[in-house]
């Protein structure tokens, strides 16, 4: 089983530095659009100047294609080259992360479309690990459709706002089941849409990260939208993500928008911890040992296989599910003993495992 994804591309080209900056090509910004084909020919874009000298062009290229020809499973290199008029700006995740003081581990939770249940899949994970004797927060970065704090009960709380001794204004989380949780919902009357262009979504979730009263945390978990848009880009290029986690359903749309999402991450250098696949199968609650393919069967199984990243768990769709989201106490919580809260407590011990393992 081959290794090589986009982690380790980076990884390889790290070194090589851009000459007159003496910094790193990564750091730099200048390899993009990394492509890795099953025959083991690997593409990407190197970004110069347009003022680079051809020899210093070329020697770029040369120690490029040498230390991407050294890795394992690679048949060639093609190396495409871009030279703008104006000079590539770094906007590397690289270069620009700047930790959540007291927060050990941040965890992004994420899907390729919405109505796959990640934000439920992110609460129950959350409350797990909690019941596990972690200390957590969950962070609602789903701006446009924040469901966090009904599903934690807290859809009547208000974020308290305090003064630190600089004046600088510091949000108290609201606080239940054991999670801190910061959500934009405490922001807006309940049916007051959110119409906002990328720099002001990118900006409050900037916020949330860095001007919260976080504490010590040993897990952050982010709840993410769908999708691979600004509030990934922002949450990646701000913060040192521990990994991220994969939501999808077995149904063939929901699994190509998955791979879409993993892969970003991938081309991110963001580690990937695997694949949930929720609403696996549904139990009608009056035959418990009966089960239906209601999205189909295997598909979160095989994309994981594929793409080679562990699948963390498989979650049922249960009736009683859905009453917990609605009513603010979470399955792992109301029900234990269900199928779905054994699933995904096991999905919350398998994301600690990981993490804890580096």
């Amino acid at each position: 089983m081959t290794l090589l994804d986009a982690a380790a591309i980076f990884k390889a080209l790290t070194p090589i530095q851009e000459p007159e900056s003496r910094k790193s090509l990564v750091e730099l910004n200048m390899i993009r659009d990394i492509n890795i084909k099953p025959s083991g020919i690997v593409g990407f874009t190197l970004v110069l100047g347009g003022n680079t000298a051809p020899a210093v062009k070329q020697s770029l290229i040369d120690q490029c294609k040498t230390v991407v020809k050294s890795l394992p499973d690679v048949k060639d290199v093609w190396v495409k080259v871009d030279m703008p008029e104006k000079p590539p700006v770094p906007s590397s995740p690289v270069s620009s992360l700047t930790p959540v003081q007291g927060v050990k581990h941040i965890v992004a939770i994420s899907s390729g479309k919405g109505g796959v249940g990640k934000t439920s899949v992110s609460v129950n994970v959350a409350v797990a690990l909690a019941e596990m004797g972690a200390k957590v927060g969950i962070l609602d970065a789903d701006i446009y459709g924040p469901n966090v704090p009904l599903m934690l009960g807290m859809d009547a709380a208000r974020m308290e706002v305090i003064k630190d001794a600089s004046g600088k204004d510091i949000v108290q989380p609201a606080f239940n089941h054991g999670v801190k949780m910061i959500s934009m919902a405490f922001l807006v009357d309940k049916d007051q849409p959110i119409v906002w262009r990328g720099p002001m979504l990118n900006g409050v979730i900037r916020q949330f990260l860095y001007q919260a009263n976080w504490g010590e945390l040993d897990y952050l978990i982010v709840d993410m939208p769908p999708g691979t848009g600004d509030a990934q880009l922002t949450l990646v290029q701000s913060v040192p993500l521990a990994g991220a986690v994969i939501v999808t359903t077995p149904q063939t749309v929901s699994l190509l928008d998955a791979r879409k999402g993993l892969k970003m991450f991938e081309q991110m250098g963001v580690p990937v911890l695997g694949i949930v696949e929720n609403m696996s199968y549904f139990i009608p609650p009056d035959l418990p040992d009966r089960q239906y393919d209601i999205f189909g069967s295997g598909g979160g199984s095989k994309t994981a296989s594929e793409l080679q990243v562990p699948l963390l768990g498989c979650v049922p769709l249960e009736i009683d599910l859905r009453k917990g989201s609605d009513r603010g106490i979470p399955i792992v919580l109301d029900h234990p003993e269900s199928a779905s809260a054994k699933a995904l407590i096991s999905i919350a011990k398998a994301i600690a495992a990981t993490i804890n393992s580096y």
